[in-house]
């Protein structure tokens, strides 16, 4: 595909492409005729927003409901695109074999700035930017345009719509917490907020505590009594929003106007929630809205594979899940995702779609944070369904990981740029789990700090106790601090997370790694089984139970929990441990080169520790590497002068047999 850049003028390109509203072709400002053919717009917009080459049979299937001859049909499109886009100097109707794509680099695509400023953060824009972005919005995403007999295309364009009505609404969101309140232009998109966004509470109070700064207190009653009957209508709980503002009324009348800080607050107080219920607004909070099934099909796969979805996630307990009948509920309604999880008062929506073709199944989901319509996880699963159950299952494992593990980063780090004093419990927590991954002593009393604070904040949070628990299990693994000081506070921390919430997996982890500190094998594996058969697609559970098997359980064991570990989570922090408990078992049985390579891999992650170098060094010493051995000898000594096997060995918990064979390694580079 060319990639040489369009001829400009000032600063304005030659050639613009605008979606939002009624499609048009501008060249230099003036519009290009096109041919009044609908099929030509919508293959048009189609090529605009595909983020790669899209194939001729795709195209045909998409468009064309069986005509004599949709291959002739495209190409007659495509030379009218021709046309209408190429310069003698530019193509920009790209064709290659079978594959179709625009290239529209040096273009001004409406559509696709505000695709790219929503993957940046809505959030992370000044005003002007915003205010750029807002006048983009002329309109529906191809305003007007249907297509008749066109199932496919209609359902990618609803799709399409509904993601551009939530990136405006969200430009509007941050405009009015960012502009003056009693501006004229405030006023304006307060106004376009509501009427783009009916159902969202937020909306509704910045509108309500706009006209009371404005002393219209008439007026705001009467918008106050035209959204209760709205909200009425749709079965949707409106006394949040009643409470809001009382909360308005009574600041006003003590004379006190609300700061911008303030407004936010209340907005995020009065997100209506369907059947599910009030959401804790101190934890993060997610709907998994229906997949939709391709084909048109209700109910079967898709509808299944979503309920098993949610189930999944809902056994982790690391944050809120909407139960299943909420969000079929407002799916019958025909309520997008992310109108959807506005009216739920969720943080995220997941949402996704199930294509079956012969041979193929493709699997489409995107995880999106509601407040900021901004996309902070896509991805596309594609499997040959020789066993439709094994294939959706594994599909589904990779879904539910995934989603946790995004969470858990944007919430990470965003505790991040907040001044710990004002932090939530929630925050407070994530705060921590930032600190505990940079694996430092200094950090891991960083992060033990946070999680104390969490727990003041919140006494029942299981996972701030397994939090708490990780922080003295690393200071007596890596001898921080006494070891048996240190392993009783991790067992008494994770028995308070145990007592706090017997069902979740973190208690049970946290209190099978402690049980390994006090070499209580058995009951260690107990507890960590428990764990992974309250939620399969615990990722920690499965690496601590292959972390106890390498050293004296079953070694074969250990490298399949090892290998799903980091199936269900292949960028986890931990992934340096992952891999170092595969290489010690590989020594268990006898494979030193396959022990050598795993633990070179584990010691290649960023953040592995002195421990994992140890195990690398010891490895490769038994593979009969002895060079490369030493070399991570002598790192470890350039830290630890002194280190040597009885230091290695004691950090372990190895069977006569294993430990035999390390202490044999050790001795080939000097460390006995």
């Amino acid at each position: 595909m060319e990639s040489a850049p369009s001829r400009l003028e000032g600063d304005r390109p030659i050639l613009s492409l605008r979606l939002l509203g009624p499609l048009e072709i501008l060249r230099d400002g003036v519009p290009v005729a096109l041919p009044a053919s609908r099929k030509l717009r919508a293959l048009l917009a189609y090529l605009a927003l595909a983020p790669h080459a899209v194939g001729r049979a795709r195209l045909c299937e998409l468009l064309w409901d069986v005509p004599n001859d949709p291959r002739g049909e495209l190409r007659w499109c495509l030379s009218k695109l021709r046309a209408a886009l190429d310069t003698p100097d530019r193509r920009r109707v790209i064709t290659q074999g079978d594959m179709v794509a625009l290239d529209l680099d040096g273009c001004r695509v409406d559509a696709l700035q505000i695709g790219r400023a929503a993957a940046q953060g809505i959030g992370t824009l000044d005003i002007d930017q915003l205010k750029g972005l807002a006048k983009q919005f002329d309109g529906d995403l191809l305003d007007g345009l249907e297509l008749e007999r066109s199932p496919l295309f209609d359902s990618w364009l609803v799709a399409q719509r509904r993601r551009f009505h939530a990136h405006h609404a969200a430009v509007l969101e941050r405009l009015v917490a960012s502009l003056p309140a009693e501006c004229d232009e405030t006023v304006g998109h307060l106004d376009r907020w509501v009427e783009l966004a009916p159902f969202d509470g937020r909306a509704h109070a910045a509108l309500l505590a706009g006209l009371a700064r404005r002393g219209e207190i008439g007026a705001a009653e009467q918008h106050l009594a035209s959204a209760e009957r709205l909200f009425q209508s749709e079965g949707l709980d409106f006394a949040p929003l009643r409470q809001a503002w009382r909360a308005i009324r009574d600041q006003r009348a003590a004379h006190q106007a609300p700061p911008p800080d303030r407004l936010s607050t209340l907005s995020q107080s009065v997100a209506p929630s369907g059947d599910a219920g009030p959401v804790e607004p101190s934890h993060a909070s997610l709907a998994v809205m229906p997949f939709v099934d391709e084909s048109g099909a209700r109910g079967g796969l898709a509808d299944g594979f979503t309920h098993d979805i949610i189930t999944r996630l809902a056994k982790l307990r690391d944050f809120f899940v909407i139960a299943r009948g909420s969000v079929f509920a407002l799916a019958e309604q025909a309520i997008a995702p992310e109108e959807a999880g506005r009216r739920l008062g969720v943080d995220y929506v997941a949402n996704g779609t199930v294509r079956s073709l012969t041979g193929r199944l493709i699997v489409s989901v995107e995880l999106v944070e509601v407040r900021t319509a901004r996309i902070v996880w896509a991805e596309t699963f594609e499997r040959r369904p020789d066993d439709i159950f094994a294939v959706l299952d594994d599909i589904g494992d990779s879904i539910v990981s995934s989603i946790s593990a995004e969470i858990e980063t944007v919430e990470r780090n965003r505790a991040m740029l907040k001044a710990p004093n004002s932090l939530n419990a929630w925050e407070a927590y994530h705060r921590g789990l930032w600190h505990m991954y940079r694996f430092t002593q200094a950090e891991n009393e960083q992060a033990r700090h946070f999680f104390d604070r969490a727990l003041q904040l919140d006494p029942t949070f299981a996972r701030a106790y397994a939090g708490l628990s990780f922080t003295h299990w690393q200071n007596a693994f890596q001898r921080w601090g006494d070891r048996d000081h240190e392993s009783a506070l991790a067992y008494e921390s994770a028995g308070h997370s145990l007592l706090v919430d017997d069902h979740n997996p973190a208690a049970h982890w946290a209190m099978g790694r402690a049980l390994w500190l006090r070499g209580e094998h058995d009951g260690s594996l107990a507890e960590l089984e428990r764990a992974v058969d309250l939620s399969p697609n615990f990722a920690l559970g499965h690496y601590a139970l292959s972390f106890v098997h390498s050293q004296s359980g079953d070694p074969r064991a250990a490298i399949s929990s090892s290998d799903h570990s980091r199936h269900l989570s292949p960028f986890d922090p931990l992934l340096f441990g992952m891999l170092g408990s595969r290489a010690m078992s590989h020594v268990r049985l006898g494979q030193f080169e396959e022990a050598a390579e795993w633990a070179l891999k584990a010691a290649a992650r960023p953040n592995a520790h002195t421990i994992i170098l140890a195990i690398a060094a010891h490895c490769l010493a038994l593979a009969g590497r002895l060079d490369e051995a030493r070399g991570f000898a002598a790192a470890i000594r350039r830290t630890l002068p002194d280190y040597r096997a009885d230091d290695f060995i004691g950090t372990f918990r190895f069977d006569p047999d294993a430990e035999a064979l390390f202490r044999q390694g050790a001795r080939r580079i000097g460390l006995s």
